[in-house]
This record gives structure tokens, sequence and C-alpha cells, in this order.
């Protein structure tokens, strides 16, 4: 039975070797030039401003949460759509439910004022 997972622990000693003896060599071989310019936060091209640690708002989190709902909801649609005359009206059914779940969470998100970017 240890026979037959073998070739999987030979495989993983291997993997985890050359990581190894990657990140030694890159340690070893790797110039280390230390400069100011090296030191400093970098965000996005620009200068920063400011202290690096300053909190995002909750809203931010919220809107990003909401994209990717909306996001997934997409992913969903296409299959949908590739077989839609094989589904039938089942289908039609099964995806207006699925679209007007999807419609009472947006409006309810709406009038709680999660999407004011104020």
């Amino acid at each position: 039975m240890i026979t037959d997972y073998l070739p999987i622990l030979i495989f993983l000693v291997v993997a985890v070797g050359f990581a190894l003896v990657v990140i030694f060599l890159s340690a070893i071989i790797g110039k280390r030039k230390i400069t100011p310019q090296k030191m400093i936060p970098y965000e996005c091209g620009m200068d920063p401003i400011g202290q690096a640690r300053k909190p995002f708002s909750v809203k931010f989190y919220i809107i990003a949460m909401l994209f990717i709902i909306f996001d997934i909801e997409a992913v969903f649609l296409y299959p949908w759509a590739v077989i839609f005359k094989e589904l039938k009206i089942f289908g039609l059914v099964e995806m207006a439910v699925f679209i007007a779940i999807l419609l009472v969470g947006f409006i309810y998100v709406w009038k709680k004022g999660a999407l004011e970017w104020e």
C-alpha cells in the first residue's frame, strides 16, 4: 500500500526541495543594495501622503462584496443562456427566481444607503 503513494512522496520531496534551493540561491546570489527609494512604501506610482496605516471605510468593503455578488451572477447567467432552449419554461422560471432574489437584495442594499459613497 505504501508503494502506491511513493511517486507522490517523491514528487512532494522534489517540489519542496526545488523551492528551498531556489530561495537559498536567491538569498546568496541576489544583490542587496538598499536605497532610500526602495525603502518608501509604493502606492500606485504616487508619493505616499499621510500614514500607511490609515483604515479604509467599511463602505469600501461593502461595495467590493456587492461587486463580487453581481459578478458571480453574471457567471451563472452565461451557462443558462447557452442551454436556454433545452431548459424551456422551467429554465426561464428558475432564472427569473434567481434574478428576483438578487434584485430584492440589491433594492435592500440601495435603500439602506450602502451604495452612497460619502
